[in-house]
């Protein structure tokens, strides 16, 4: 028996090699019944024609499926370059083992029972990862439906989609936490005419996730696009890091995640936990990385084409689609589903519309240019084209082609195959359901969409992609159980930050005389209590208090709240000046599981969580980023100077928000909220009249 000890498999080419073009393959619970999914690795991979070794292992059989098996992969001659473990869940630990002893550098679990077992299936995740760890074997999976690279005849996969033959090869990785998925995303590409290099089911990612796994493949001449259909964000760094690589090489990334519907989250005091959902985290943490997200299924797999023709763009205004057609009742589809994403359709310039008619192209002035039958002809349609494409007004074009597509394409379609490189993208809506028309436009290059909603699906998700954010990882959190410091506390570390806030003074809550106070009437108090997040939830809270003994009798008031509500004794009370502004803002800073540091705006006071109008980032931010931001609340018109009221100070706004989020520094807040900031008068200032932060207990914190 040979005995190797393992090199864990860090090298990207390396992984690469083993994951897509393995030169030896072990099947380990390979099963001589064709019936049963263990059986499909070994069919599939003889039917697809893999040119590599294949070892059966199957300790009660002598042969399996004709083709001898070996007791155990100690007993291999040599070691395999990939082993795919079949064997039921509760033997997968110990084969995984057995592999990474005998030095199998990469191995791929089809069994479930790991995550959605209860305790049980995390018992067997961290025996799992403890054997990666202690042996150097890389593991994909649990739950992973394999790999199949069409290029390398690679079909090591137990999904049944796979056992037909003539799959076309495409350009494009798409990696799945689902294994289904893979197979769905081959079979519908495969009608379309659009292929895939490779496919990988990454299952739930106990070792190897997505990020590292596309990671690999960067520097392959073969790829130059991923799909992503993604379940959840896991090992975020190693995804934004593939991210980032796969933008420097010009290759577009396009993301499908579950979740749009998902209720928000309240996981920790603040309202920013209660505000930011699964979902509004995602679509920071895409944006951030330069990933195009999509929200529909046939958009993922359509549209990597428009992304390769559309580079990531700026914000500095908004995008502009020309709509061009055959079809007036096709097109308003279109239309109709690029605004409710927020993408703007433009109509023809005076300019463009005279370019049109010195073509010979006569359209009524509208919104889109609508050529109706004249279209269904060659030169009509090129002609149109030819125009709008050259037109400065548009960012992008899109051709939107009714009956004639199905029954003769070479009317009006194959012009637009024909200007499939034109100054501007072009992408295509073919209304009827046209095979030949299609594969024109596909073999031609041109993006083409058969529904009008994943059409302008890709068209936004390429249209507000953007380049990636510079990025470094975060600093990892510090142990320990966060806990919530007193204002004054929290207003310490507001102002080691730069963040401006009001002057603040601590009075016992006992006192019966009025005090001196270095600040001028009318004024607030708070009871001053970590353990209180949200004070005016129980009566903690008195505004506009006139003079001394006002406040006398608040303090006691407030005391009194607090203690009918929670049972509890208040020490302190904050006091501070009352402060005007033209309006308030929450500002806040919130590490989240997934994806790390983030920074929130939204419209302050007690009624955020109603409106629910915010936005997120990655953190930390500048003030150029910060201004984007603020460009983005749908509020903000109110601090705009709207209705002549008196435009607030949004570049104090943008300082404060930058500064709050270089707590991606801090490993030891968990969480730190402003709201309200009151945004004064422009050239006045911002200032924090309450504020909240999380630290871990084991920092070293002042809480008073």
């Amino acid at each position: 028996m040979l005995v190797h000890k393992a090199h864990r498999l860090t090298d990207p080419a390396a992984l690469r090699q083993k994951l897509l073009s393995p030169r030896s393959i072990a099947l380990i619970g390979a099963s001589d019944d064709p019936t049963k999914n263990a059986a499909r690795p070994l069919t599939f991979l003889r039917r697809g024609g893999y040119a590599g070794t294949i070892y059966p292992i199957n300790p009660r059989r002598n042969t399996v499926l004709g083709e001898r098996a070996w007791p155990s992969v100690e007993a291999l001659p040599e070691v395999p370059d990939h082993a795919y473990v079949l064997v039921p869940t509760e033997a997968v630990v110990e084969a995984v083992a057995q592999c990474g002893r005998f030095g199998v550098p990469l191995v791929t679990v089809l069994a479930d029972g790991f995550a959605t077992a209860g305790g049980v299936g995390a018992a067997r995740s961290a025996q799992l990862k403890q054997v990666t760890e202690e042996t150097g074997v890389r593991v994909i999976g649990p739950s992973s439906l394999g790999v199949i690279d069409f290029r390398a005849r690679l079909m090591l996969t137990a999904n049944a989609s796979f056992g037909e033959p003539d799959w076309p090869v495409g350009r494009v990785l798409a990696a799945s936490h689902s294994g289904s998925i893979i197979g769905a995303l081959a079979a519908r590409g495969k009608a379309r005419g659009i292929g895939f290099a490779a496919l990988v089911s990454a299952g739930l990612e106990v070792d190897l996730g997505i990020g590292e796994i596309c990671a690999a493949t960067l520097d392959d001449s073969g790829i130059d696009g991923y799909l992503l259909f993604l379940e959840t964000i896991r090992q975020a760094d190693a995804l934004r890091s593939f991210a980032q690589g796969a933008a420097a090489r010009g290759r577009p990334v396009v993301a499908y995640k579950l979740g749009r519907s998902a209720e928000a989250r309240e996981l920790a005091v603040t309202h920013s936990g209660a505000l930011a959902g699964e979902d509004d985290v995602a679509d920071a943490f895409f944006a951030a990385c330069g990933i195009a997200r999509v929200d529909t299924f046939e958009g993922l797999i359509e549209a990597t084409p428009l992304l390769r023709r559309v580079p990531p763009r700026a914000r500095e205004r908004a995008p502009r689609v020309g709509v061009v057609t055959t079809t007036g009742g096709a097109a308003a589809m279109v239309v109709d589903c690029l605004a409710v994403r927020g993408i703007h359709v433009e109509a023809p310039s005076q300019q463009t519309l005279a370019k049109l008619a010195a073509a010979k192209v006569t359209v009524e002035p509208g919104l889109i240019v609508d050529l109706t039958l004249a279209g269904a002809r060659y030169e009509i349609m090129k002609a149109a084209l030819d125009t709008l494409l050259a037109a400065p007004e548009f960012d992008l074009v899109v051709a939107v082609v009714g009956s004639s597509a199905r029954l003769n394409p070479n009317l009006a379609v194959r012009p637009i195959a024909d200007c499939a490189y034109g100054e501007r993208p072009l992408a295509a809506f073919v209304a009827p359901d046209a095979p030949e028309a299609f594969a024109l436009l596909t073999a031609a290059g041109v993006a083409n969409f058969r529904t009008p909603e994943s059409c302008a699906d890709a068209v936004a998700a390429a249209l507000t992609r953007r380049a990636p954010v510079p990025w470094s990882p975060a600093p990892a959190p510090a142990p320990g159980k966060p806990r919530a410091l007193d204002e004054l506390a929290a207003y310490a570390l507001l102002d080691r930050l730069g963040v401006p806030r009001a002057p603040a003074l601590a009075l016992d809550a006992s006192t019966t005389a009025p005090p001196v106070l270095p600040f001028a009437y009318p004024v607030a108090a708070k009871a001053l209590a970590a353990d209180i997040a949200h004070k005016t939830d129980v009566g903690g809270v008195a505004l506009n208090i006139p003079d001394g003994p006002a406040l006398v009798r608040a303090v006691a008031t407030l005391r009194e709240n607090v203690r009918r509500h929670r049972g509890t004794r208040v020490e302190r009370v904050l006091v501070q000046p009352m402060v005007a502004g033209v309006g308030e803002v929450l500002i806040a800073y919130r590490v989240e599981p997934e994806v790390g540091p983030l920074v929130m705006l939204a419209m302050g006071g007690v009624f955020t969580e109603i409106y629910r109008d915010r936005v997120l980032r990655l953190a930390p931010i500048d003030r150029a980023a910060a201004r984007e931001m603020i460009g983005e609340l749908k509020g903000i018109r109110a601090l705009s100077g709207f209705r002549g009221q008196p435009p607030g100070d949004l570049d104090a706004l943008a300082h404060a928000l930058a500064a709050l989020s270089q707590l991606a520094a801090d490993p030891t807040v968990v969480e730190a909220e402003v709201n309200p900031l009151i945004v004064r008068a422009q050239g006045q200032g911002v200032t924090a009249v309450d504020a909240l932060v999380l630290r871990t207990a084991s920092a070293e914190q002042t809480n008073g």
